[in-house]
């Protein structure tokens, strides 16, 4: 055991030496960036590039101290349930394994948060511009050079704009963007407007207001849920973190003698990593909860 850890260190140092003058941080970041590049998916790639300009990306100093706090954790529970640095080192680097992940995790989440934010911007400005031309293909060429709107909804409008001038009818440009932003404020302003361009604009001012203060409620709960989830996540995290805990009680009724003797029957290590394991995929599964689906509907 001791002479993997030696390898392991090794290694590290080797590589830092070999890129001898860089700081340690760029040479993390260039190695995890070029994996990045190389393996990941392009949805990833998006939606980080989006949580970057956002200001929202993860430095190289927060990954690693999230290395550090994770391996240590992991690893500090592992020794407790087994005594063994085996277990420890093991369960450490899976902890560590986890990192990329958790971080596509919050640039999705950010990136939900950015495109619900632009849709909302989008139909509220729709329907302003749409009290002012009377034409849903004219609201919508207002809204494209407000320069209120960003990429990508900002070009899925250019597109929605180019096939209601190409097909003479907005019908297509209206199931284009209902399929690429699903939420029912999109689909319903879009009925809307579809019944007032085929039905013509008469009396429409109550039902535009009354669509315009749909969109205000639903907003208004999006962001209270959106705090609501905040704060029943940090809750969460405490009481995840404490169930792993629960070992330190048994050991205290039984005794430290007693336990040691019960790790060494096969079952009793099996039944330990079931918990941890189980209690893991209890954390996993509120972490992807609070992450994503926000702002759906």
């Amino acid at each position: 055991m001791e002479l993997l850890i030696l390898l392991v260190i090794a290694v590290f140092v080797i590589s830092y030496r070999y890129n001898k003058g860089e700081n340690i941080y760029k040479f993390i970041s260039r190695e995890a960036g070029g994996l990045y590049d190389k393996y990941a998916p392009y949805s990833f790639k998006d939606v980080r590039e989006k949580a970057k300009k956002l200001g929202q990306e993860y430095t190289p100093r927060q990954y690693l101290t999230q290395v550090i706090i994770f391996a240590g954790v992991a690893g500090g529970i592992a020794y407790l349930y087994f005594f063994s640095i085996l277990w420890a080192v093991g369960y450490a680097l899976a902890a560590i394994s986890v990192i990329p992940y958790l971080a596509y995790l919050k640039y999705k989440r950010v990136y939900s948060e950015f495109i619900f934010e632009q849709i909302e911007v989008y139909t509220s400005n729709v329907i302003m511009e749409f009290n002012v031309t009377q034409s849903f293909v004219k609201a919508l060429e207002g809204v494209r050079d407000s320069g209120i709107l960003e990429d990508p909804v900002l070009s899925d409008v250019k597109m929605m704009i180019d096939m209601s001038y190409q097909n003479g009818t907005i019908d297509e440009s209206i199931s284009y963007m209902n399929d690429k932003y699903p939420f029912y404020i999109v689909k319903n302003m879009h009925q809307l407007f579809n019944q007032i361009t085929k039905e013509g604009a008469r009396d429409a001012g109550e039902s535009l207001e009354n669509m315009s203060m749909d969109i205000d409620m639903l907003v208004e709960g999006v962001y209270r849920d959106r705090m609501d989830r905040e704060n029943f996540h940090k809750r969460f995290i405490t009481f995840g973190l404490a169930l792993y805990l629960l070992v330190m009680a048994m050991q205290f009724l039984l005794g430290n003698d007693s336990y040691l003797e019960l790790l060494e029957l096969w079952y009793v290590q099996l039944i330990l990593h079931a918990i941890i394991i189980v209690n893991t995929y209890f954390l996993y599964k509120g972490e992807k909860y609070y992450h994503e689906n926000v702002g759906a509907e």
